[in-house]
C-alpha cells in the first residue's frame, strides 16, 4: 500500500479548504460575496495591528496564488467560484493602512470592492487573464487597490 495517494488526498483537502476560504467558496449563491466576508472578519481582528495585517495580507498573497493554482486543476476550471481567497485578500487590500476605520467604512469597503471585483474596470480585466494563480489573485488585489483609493476620497471628503 503505497502512502501516495493519501497524501496526495490529503494535500487536495487542504488546497480546497485554503482556496475556498474555510468552505465559503461553496455558498450555492453569490460565493464572492461571502468569501469576502470572510475577509471582513480578519480586518476586524487585525485592524488595530498594523504590522501583523500588513505581514498577514502579503503572506495570504502568496499562499493565495499557491493555492488558486493548485485548486484550478483540481476543480478543472480556470478561477472556479469555490475559490475565492482572492476575495479575502481583494477586501483586505482594499481595507490595508487607512487612517482609521469604522463599521461604515468596513460596509462601503465591502461593497465598493464587490462592485469593482465584479465589474472589472481598465485594467482589472487584463490581470484576470494572467496564467494560473496569479491572475486569480492579482485581479481582486487591483480591485482591492482601487477600492482603498476611493476610500480615502470618501473619508476626505466626509466625517465617516
Amino acid at each position: 500500500m503505497s502512502s501516495v495517494p493519501v497524501m496526495k488526498k490529503y494535500k487536495d483537502i487542504c488546497i480546497k479548504v485554503v482556496a475556498s476560504f474555510f468552505f465559503l467558496g461553496y455558498s450555492p449563491i453569490a460565493s464572492g460575496t461571502v468569501g469576502t466576508l470572510g475577509g471582513v472578519l480578519i480586518v476586524y481582528y487585525l485592524r488595530d495591528y498594523p504590522l501583523s495585517y500588513t505581514i498577514f495580507t502579503f503572506s495570504l498573497i502568496m499562499l493565495g496564488m499557491y493555492v488558486s493554482n493548485e485548486a484550478e486543476h483540481i476543480y478543472r476550471e480556470k478561477d472556479s467560484h469555490k475559490i475565492v481567497i482572492d476575495e479575502v485578500i481583494g477586501y483586505l487590500v482594499a481595507m490595508m493602512w487607512l487612517p482609521h476605520y469604522s463599521v461604515i467604512i468596513m460596509i462601503i469597503g465591502f461593497f465598493v470592492n464587490r462592485v469593482f471585483d465584479i465589474l472589472k474596470p481598465y485594467p482589472i480585466r487584463k490581470l484576470e487573464q494572467l496564467p494560473g494563480g496569479v491572475g486569480v489573485v492579482m485581479d481582486d488585489v487591483l480591485a482591492g487597490v482601487y477600492t482603498n483609493i476611493v476610500l480615502r476620497i470618501i473619508m476626505l471628503l466626509t466625517v465617516v
